[in-house]
């Protein structure tokens, strides 16, 4: 790995976006959600985190726009289908729960807008010199 190179301001939203899903996941699992089982998905989403801040530049916006989007597409299948996600973001009872769902939300849609921002960003003008 690298020192982390100059990077854009949507790379740096990704980069907090991802962080921020990762610590909502994390903040529900500890409130008892049962949706996560696993630490797996913090994991991956930290470690995404990582490569786009660390990684070669030229494929690292696509890591940085695909996880997040893969996550975020589940989730939304999934509050379809079973609901028990809007359940908990609609559950005030249990205040974390709601706060780290919250969290994993907005993170992924800050992942998200930063992942298409970066690979858009990358595709500037093209100049054609003779």
């Amino acid at each position: 790995m690298q020192r982390p190179r100059n990077l854009s301001n949507w790379t740096w939203l990704n980069i907090v976006g991802l962080a921020l899903a990762a610590a909502g996941m994390v903040v529900q699992i500890a409130a008892g959600s049962q949706l996560y089982p696993s630490l797996t998905g913090p994991i991956v989403l930290l470690a995404s985190a990582a490569i786009v801040a660390f990684g070669p530049a030229r494929w690292t916006p696509y890591v940085g726009l695909g996880v997040p989007l893969v996550l975020g597409i589940g989730a939304i299948v999934a509050a379809v289908m079973t609901g028990a996600f809007v359940v908990q973001l609609t559950t005030f009872s249990s205040p974390t729960l709601v706060l780290g769902s919250v969290m994993h939300v907005i993170g992924l849609l800050a992942a998200v807008t930063g992942g298409i921002g970066s690979v858009l960003d990358r595709r500037g003008p093209v100049s054609v010199e003779r």
